[in-house]
């Protein structure tokens, strides 16, 4: 059921990602942004990838539960891309305050 649970709550934030990226790229301001959030988010991510590298459980059924950190690393990906389109606004922010 614990599996179960996690699978659920790393897919909902998967499909909430992309959303947040295609919104940020749209935007193209900071405005309404956390650049320390993100990276909070972030690195989340990363101790919940390290978290499934370092659960002897979970890496000897590996062949079977791969698409769990699958999604850890996608939605990984996802943030990065806004933190990235963090940067580009702030940018474009700057230049417009020219």
């Amino acid at each position: 059921m614990a599996e179960l649970l996690e699978i659920i709550m790393v897919v909902s934030f998967g499909a909430s990602w992309p959303f947040n990226v295609i919104k940020s790229f749209k935007a193209r301001t900071t405005k309404g942004k956390s650049l320390s959030f993100l990276l909070l988010i972030f690195f989340g991510y990363i101790a919940g990838i390290a978290s499934k590298f370092v659960n002897e459980a979970y890496m000897a059924q590996f062949s079977q539960k791969w698409y769990v950190l699958f999604f850890y690393c996608l939605n990984m990906l996802m943030v990065g891309a806004d933190i990235i389109l963090y940067f580009r606004n702030l940018k474009l922010d700057k230049e417009a305050a020219k």
